[in-house]
């Protein structure tokens, strides 16, 4: 452990999944600027270009790597080449995900499918695969995204809400399994913040300010919200944090209601 500062993650390598835009870049931006150098991971590596040019002027360096999550052959081979080009793996950021938001009666076979194997199945398998590489060197920081959803429910999200409430006990699990070989195993969930996967929600001003009223501290989160999180739990002043759920939410999860009307 670096005693000057935990937090310091110079000279580790990072993969951060689904960075081809969204939170992941954010998750990806935070680790280098943290000392990480990174592995970024895209179905379409093309996409990944911009973000690798941005990180490579911080300094780092980036291998960008194809990677379908609903693959198992891609996963294998992210893991194979990533642990090839830097000779180890110390961070591992399941980020890559989906949504279906729909209505539960609406929900198709082939809709649950889709989001339960990206969400759940890839973020197992991934860390597996990772993790192989991980139990060799006796150590590794892998941390599952998940969201406010690993602990309340809201409709038209019963697949998303499943699979990450299947990723909160899944971190729990492979934290036990993996501890014994230096492993920590957690799970970071944000709560509402505004992605591409929801813009079109916070278009709507009325249910903006109803999610508002709803969240303690009165916001919807911003991204620069999840960057200490991220580098405290990929960090060794997280070391003996295993297993656990941070939640970065506002406060939404205490269960505060819309304020009435004054009279």
């Amino acid at each position: 452990m670096n005693t000057q500062n935990q937090f310091d993650l110079t000279g580790k390598v990072a993969v951060v999944t689904g960075t081809s835009r969204g939170l992941g870049q954010y998750f990806g931006r935070a680790l280098a600027r943290a000392g990480a150098d990174l592995v970024i991971t895209s179905r379409d590596p093309a996409a990944l270009k911009p973000f690798q040019t941005e990180i490579e002027s911080l300094g780092r360096r980036v291998l960008p790597l194809a990677l379908d999550v609903r693959n198992f052959d891609s996963i294998q081979k992210m893991a194979a080449d990533a642990a090839a080009h830097f000779g180890k793996i110390d961070i591992l950021v399941n980020n890559a995900g989906c949504n279906v938001r729909k209505p539960a009666l609406d929900v198709s076979w082939d809709d649950w499918n889709l989001v339960l194997d990206t969400n759940l199945r890839g973020t197992f398998f991934v860390s597996q695969a990772i993790a192989r590489h991980m139990i060799a060197k006796k150590y590794g920081r892998i941390i599952n995204i998940g969201s406010v959803t690993c602990v309340a429910g809201y409709a038209g999200l019963g697949p998303y809400g499943a699979s990450r409430g299947g990723v909160k006990q899944l971190t729990m699990s492979l934290a036990d399994d993996w501890g014994v070989h230096g492993i920590t195993v957690n799970c970071l969930a944000p709560g509402w913040f505004k992605t591409s996967q929801n813009a079109v929600m916070y278009e709507n001003k009325e249910w903006v300010d109803y999610l508002t009223d709803r969240i303690p501290l009165k916001r919807p989160g911003a991204p620069r919200d999840l960057d200490g999180a991220i580098v405290f739990l990929a960090s060794d002043a997280s070391e003996y944090i295993t297993g656990q759920t941070l939640l970065v939410d506002g406060g939404i999860s205490t269960g505060a209601t819309r304020a009435l009307p004054k009279k």
